[in-house]
């Protein structure tokens, strides 16, 4: 075995998902004896046997991995609760595993991923997407670029056909459940350093916390980032809906007939509430100069 196939072998075995109880597999996919392939590249010591010093390594890798996914989940884990909530992230990473040199993308398909397995959440399906969904999108909004906003001046020249562009940092979600105050309430008592999940099954056992109750109730969010840090800011159903559409890349008119397409408002009620809309998201400089691609972490 030269060097390269020694460095392969290595990588394929600390990579090795593991089981259910987080130990490394007894045995690989062709039915070999992971004993047995460990004692052909790793010695053993007075303490350790071949395959229990690999193991060390293999455990660790996966630690660490599903460390960086629970950083940006605390809400999630706080509802599922630790042992189920590991479970959930060691499922999710043997279906999607790390293919960045950057662990901070690991969790980016956790949302839309939940979505299919419903067997993780139990009757709380519905509230845990949301959760989920909300803490990506606090995720994104923290890293995404903020480009200079349109001046007052830049507005004048608007008509029908024209496209606005927003915010890279401005996420916009609609909600089956009011999670902004049940994410913000794990987030206020939970100290930084234990929303990681270290070591799994090693780790402290942290005390549940009281979350406040969620009933059934549709919301609309607008997640934006200033002065580096995230605020979560509810908005009507019609600018939730007319800022999609210019996210889309929508014209003005086309964004403006998505948003009340069905809506019960008066002529005079709709139109004061689009120039709230656009008093309000202008205020806050989600209006911008359109972002050249590249801007934002993908």
């Amino acid at each position: 075995m030269n060097l390269l196939e020694l460095q392969r072998r290595m990588s394929e075995d600390v990579r090795r998902p593991l089981t259910e109880d987080f130990e490394m597999q007894q045995e690989i996919e062709d039915g070999r004896s992971m004993s047995d392939l460990a004692e052909t590249y790793v010695k053993p010591n007075d303490r350790l046997t071949s395959f229990e010093r690999l193991e060390i390594y293999n455990r660790q890798y996966w630690f660490r991995t599903i460390g960086a996914v629970s950083e940006d989940f605390p809400a999630l884990a706080a509802v599922l609760g630790a042992k189920r909530f590991d479970a959930l992230v060691l499922a999710y990473l043997k279906e999607n595993p790390s293919t960045s040199f950057t662990l901070r993308n690991l969790g980016a398909r956790l949302p839309l991923w939940l979505k299919d397995h419903p067997e993780f959440s139990s009757r709380r399906h519905t509230l845990l997407l949301d959760v989920a969904r909300l803490e990506w999108a606090y995720v994104e909004s923290f890293d995404r670029a903020a480009v200079a906003p349109l001046t007052q001046e830049a507005f004048t020249g608007l008509d029908g056909e024209s496209r606005l562009s927003l915010q890279p940092h401005l996420q916009l979600l609609d909600l089956q459940y009011p999670v902004d105050e049940l994410v913000l309430a794990v987030h206020r008592v939970t100290p930084e350093s234990d929303i990681m999940s270290n070591a799994v099954t090693e780790r402290k056992e942290t005390a549940r916390l009281r979350l406040p109750g969620m009933r059934r109730a549709k919301i609309y969010l607008a997640i934006h980032r200033f002065d580096n840090s995230v605020y979560y800011r509810r908005i009507e159903r019609e600018a939730y809906l007319l800022l999609s559409a210019l996210q889309q890349r929508k014209t003005l008119a086309d964004s403006i007939d998505h948003a009340f397409a069905s809506s019960k408002l008066s002529p005079e009620e709709q139109a004061a509430r689009i120039q709230q809309c656009f008093a309000h998201a202008a205020e806050l400089g989600w209006f911008c100069q359109q972002p050249p691609d590249y801007i934002g972490i993908q």
